[in-house]
């Protein structure tokens, strides 16, 4: 395996001599909180699809589309993109996902119930962004005030509105494998160029309506190294310059396993600029800590990195996101 990734490596001899691993680079734009106002402007999707809008990007999946997604089915082959339930405290998990069994078996009866509870957001646990999960400037994505939620939930732009479930075309970049690496290294940043040098390899051109997802490594690494706090230490992803190739390509969803952004940003009061300009001008959900290991592995014994993604968040009204079970099946 180490000759196989270190051949493709040198193969992708852009993605080695473009980025490195550094955190980001001084000359790359966006650089300021200016900057990212500049393109949340430039970058907007707010009235494309009419001013009562809530599905954002996700019209981008037409009938059409989802008809050219069942079509990559050829093995039978299913693989989950869910990290399984984590439930002990660690440095990127201080809210363990709780399972409590309310009725068991024995003297109590023939019945076993349980319940489950779950604090989603954050590192750990496997879920969806909706388009109402994050503010700026008193607004979330196509103009709705930012107080449409409230202490009981959102009024718009809620993860009710993916309850049909998303059934699309989606592509793994995997970063590892281009770098001749078993992970990347928290603060390493992922520019535009190695998402092009990625198509070029994996022969797929990212189109209208994909979802883009970005394997890093994250789990490999938490499992060799052990956990650790992103805040503090950082984590690898998208530099914020990626935002304006995302809006071109016109993806629907971007996931990845871990938070996308790369940690630390580089921009000044700007900690999370791919979350900032994917949810709220240009309006696409966002799917965090995915393990993208199972789908990494599958997708190389194949050979090819595209597959059809279905996705089904629980329909709660009012819902900032949901915890879910991705599946990929080739």
């Amino acid at each position: 395996m180490t000759r196989t990734l270190n051949t493709l490596a040198v193969s992708l001899g852009l993605l080695i001599t473009l980025a490195p691993g550094t955190t980001w680079a001084e000359d790359r734009f966006p650089r300021t909180k200016a900057d990212v106002d500049k393109w949340i402007v430039e970058l907007s999707n707010w009235g494309r699809w009419g001013k009562d809008d809530q599905m954002g990007a996700l019209n981008l999946i037409t009938p059409e589309k989802r008809k050219q997604a069942a079509k990559l089915v050829r093995e039978g082959i299913c693989v989950s993109l869910a990290r399984d339930a984590e439930k002990d405290r660690a440095p990127d998990n201080p809210s363990p996902f709780e399972h409590v069994m309310l009725l068991h078996g024995g003297t109590e009866g023939p019945w076993a119930s349980d319940k489950f509870s779950v604090a989603y957001h954050g590192f750990v646990h496997t879920h969806i962004d909706a388009l109402c999960h994050l503010s700026y400037n008193g607004k979330i994505y196509n103009g709705f005030l930012a107080d449409r939620v409230s202490p009981e939930g959102a009024e718009v732009l809620d993860v009710n509105n993916v309850k049909d479930g998303i059934f699309t075309r989606g592509i793994l970049v995997d970063l590892p494998l281009a770098r001749g690496k078993r992970f990347l290294e928290p603060r390493t940043a992922i520019y535009p160029e190695d998402l092009e040098a990625w198509e070029e390899h994996a022969k797929v051109k990212v189109s209208s309506g994909d979802v883009l997802l970005i394997y890093t490594g994250r789990w490999a690494r938490r499992e060799t190294m052990g956990a650790w706090d992103a805040d503090k230490q950082g984590a690898a992803g998208l530099h914020a310059s990626c935002a304006k190739w995302l809006k071109q390509r016109d993806i629907a969803i971007l996931g990845s396993d871990a938070a996308s952004d790369v940690m630390p940003s580089g921009i000044d009061g700007i900690d999370f600029p791919i979350h900032l300009l994917m949810l709220h001008p240009m309006g696409v959900h966002i799917l965090d800590n995915c393990d993208l290991e199972a789908l990494a592995k599958t997708a190389r014994k194949l050979g090819r990195w595209e597959f059809l993604l279905t996705v089904a968040p629980l329909p709660v009204g009012g819902g900032t996101g949901s915890p879910l079970n991705p599946i990929a099946t080739f």
